[in-house]
């Protein structure tokens, strides 16, 4: 790798630490203990924000949680005792604050990660985890902030942050890493 790169590569790792430093750890304990206590956990993201949520629901499957992804087939209603996680890294996704409402409306609790916490669906949520990173909302002029395109930042810290929320619920549940490893498909 040549210099200039190995030197994007160092900024893009301290930027995501920053943003995850910048993360409270109080509200990833709440988020958590959240997805733990739920009946029924159904996950949602646009665009890459979707394929970072995907992945975390299939860990909260590892972990023995009821964990769903909005779209599939499979996915059950929601109501009284469930949670619906959604992630909106800008806070405005038209897709997303109807799926927010269809989920409260059903009694369910709303779960959202978001960069912007003035945004409207943080208006919406019962519970915000912040993770304070460039979005597509924030890409440009001077409001960008990050060496990564576009909502990089918030995407690539999504991964980590969902990974760190893993680790703390294998803990609330107890799930043992064979218990997880005995739930990962076969048909692969």
């Amino acid at each position: 790798m040549s210099k200039a790169g190995s030197g994007m590569f160092a900024t893009a790792l301290d930027e995501l630490g920053a943003v995850l430093a910048r993360t409270d750890e109080a509200r990833i304990d709440a988020a958590c203990a959240m997805l733990a206590g739920a009946g029924r956990i159904a996950v949602y993201g646009c665009g890459r924000e979707a394929l970072q949520v995907k992945g975390f629901a299939m860990r909260l499957y590892h972990l023995g949680l009821p964990a769903s992804v909005v779209g599939d087939m499979t996915t059950p209603p929601l109501g009284q005792g469930d949670v619906f996680l959604a992630s909106s890294g800008p806070g405005e996704t038209t897709t997303v604050l109807t799926l927010m409402r269809v989920a409260r409306d059903a009694g369910a609790k709303v779960l959202l990660l978001t960069a912007e916490p003035t945004g409207s669906a943080a208006k919406l949520a019962d519970f915000t985890l912040v993770i304070p990173a460039q979005t597509m909302a924030s890409d440009q002029g001077a409001a960008r902030s990050s060496v990564l395109p576009m909502g990089s930042l918030f995407e690539g810290a999504l991964f980590l942050l969902f990974e760190i929320m893993v680790l703390r619920l294998q803990a609330l549940t107890n799930a043992t890493p064979e218990a997880m490893r005995a739930r990962h498909t076969n048909m692969e």
